[in-house]
């Protein structure tokens, strides 16, 4: 996206916060060694802005800041004496982990102060009985899953992005993921918090206990709040026994009806071993097979794709289930053709048919991404919804790329009522966006679903808050963001 293009509202900065100086830097290189901090020569500093460019912008180069400093703390202390610093100054702070978000919510908006948590990035402990996990919110999602795998256990979580996000800031969004149908959400998962708050104070609550039923449970504020209210630097988590038998299969499906109906059916014949049931529409299947260098494993193409994953302890038991499965699907027309993962590589293969869609979207054009929760009956209206307002606008019409808008797509994990809308343009630009903002967040809100089922608020959806909370509740949500952050330095502009 060039520079300066218009795509999405922009607050105006805030005059209540202070322009950086020398004066700053200097401060901070009293509190953490010089070569943790980026300061261009706007602040006094030597850096290039190009060793900026990866914290100022998002990975979709669709939200981009004009941050001056970053800085990267070791140690939670440094994280304290930062945030001590700019409470005191009135200087703004934009936390940030692996900058995977897709709402504006981990880069700057103006001239933030970034707050990197990348050098935060230790295990602090493990208990190999109970499999909880503590450690530092900078560590990366897969370097976690590695490490416990290695002591026979797995991360609650899985992500697209788990090459490079942060357990941190999966936490601070409260991230879903394919996971989420086996193990469920981060509040349950998340024993313990360390976080430090904006004026500097170092909350400990990282606790390893499954039950502790003293009083408030205030680490669950901090969970999904997109560090508006405090930088989590550590994390307590428990992780279940890893799988030790997990087989997928892909399924060819006509129709939006038989993927529920198939969802049904594995609900009743796979249900205490049903791991993750995802589904994608042949506009998804399409790009992820030209980008990925992937063949279709089925014989022939289909409205919808199906992936059953199931994980057990005994690979016979799990294998003779989902046959079973598979087999009743096709003799009941439900599915019109499936195929077995028959070893590692192959189950390898169909997992990156659906986790490289977003890649293989990006990598057609520029990318609106609209993550929302629905009712599973009409989950994918929305979908045919959007095509024919576009159509109607005349930027798109399936199959000619003359128009603006290439694909208007849809995939998700249908057990947890959660779209992932998709509508890949030449660019971004105001008049497309037009056509279906806010008109997506309306549909979503008449069938009482979530304008973000898993992404968070950040700022792409900070004014459409109004479409799944009620006034009373954003009214308690601004006082809960005013009562830990009284002058509102950290993460400004985001989420209320």
């Amino acid at each position: 996206m060039p520079l300066g293009q218009k795509c999405y509202h922009k607050p105006a900065r805030s005059s209540e916060f202070k322009q950086l100086s020398s004066a700053d830097v200097n401060h901070f290189k009293t509190i953490m060694p010089a070569e943790t901090i980026l300061a261009t020569a706007a602040v006094g500093g030597t850096a290039d802005p190009i060793e900026l460019e990866g914290f100022n912008a998002d990975w979709l180069n669709k939200y981009r800041g004009s941050s001056q400093l970053v800085l990267r703390p070791k140690t939670t202390q440094e994280v304290s004496d930062i945030l001590k610093y700019c409470h005191a100054n009135r200087i703004a702070v934009v936390p940030q982990g692996g900058n995977t978000g897709l709402v504006g919510g981990s880069v700057p908006i103006h001239d933030e102060v970034v707050l990197s948590l990348r050098n935060l990035n230790r295990v602090r402990s493990y208990d190999e009985v109970s499999g909880v996990l503590v450690c530092d919110a900078g560590c990366v999602l897969e370097e976690l899953d590695n490490y416990v795998a290695e002591r026979g256990h797995i991360m609650p979580l899985d992500l697209g992005a788990k090459g490079s996000c942060h357990i941190g800031g999966n936490v601070a969004t409260n991230a879903g993921g394919i996971r989420f149908l086996r193990y469920g959400s981060l509040h349950g998962s998340v024993l313990g918090l360390e976080v430090v708050l904006p004026d500097g104070t170092i909350l400990d609550s990282l606790s390893t206990l499954r039950k502790d039923n003293t009083g408030y449970d205030l680490k669950q504020l901090f969970i999904g709040s997109e560090g508006t209210l405090g930088v989590i630097t550590g994390v307590s988590v428990v992780t279940p026994q890893r799988p030790a038998a997990v087989n997928v299969a892909v399924l060819g499906v006509p129709s939006y009806a038989n993927v529920q109906q198939a969802f049904k059916l594995a609900r009743k014949r796979c249900g205490e071993v049903l791991s993750a049931y995802e589904f994608w529409d042949a506009s998804c299947m399409g790009a992820v097979l030209e980008h990925q260098g992937l063949r279709n494993p089925l014989t022939s193409d289909y409205p919808f794709y199906v992936l059953v994953e199931t994980s057990g302890s005994n690979n016979a038991h799990d294998d003779e289930k989902l046959t079973a499965l598979l087999e009743e699907l096709l003799e009941e027309g439900v599915v019109e053709d499936g195929a077995l993962a028959q070893d590692d590589s192959q189950i390898a293969r169909m997992w990156t048919m659906r986790e490289g869609i977003p890649e293989s979207l990006g990598k057609t054009g520029a990318t609106y991404k609209y993550d929302v929760s629905i009712p599973i009956p009409v989950l994918y209206d929305v979908v045919g919804d959007i095509s024919k307002r576009l159509e109607a606008a005349d930027l798109y019409k399936p199959g000619d790329s003359s128009r603006p808008v290439k694909l208007v797509c849809g995939y998700g994990h249908i057990g947890d009522s959660n779209l992932h809308l998709n509508v890949v343009a030449d660019k971004f630009e105001d008049q497309i966006t037009r056509i279906f903002e806010p008109f997506v967040y309306e549909w979503v809100a008449s069938h009482r679903g979530s304008i973000s089922a898993e992404h968070g608020v950040g700022l792409m959806k900070r004014d459409y808050l109004g479409y799944s909370k009620t006034p009373e509740m954003i009214d308690y949500m601004k006082r809960i963001k005013h009562m830990f952050d009284p002058s509102g330095i950290l993460n400004p502009y985001k989420v209320v």
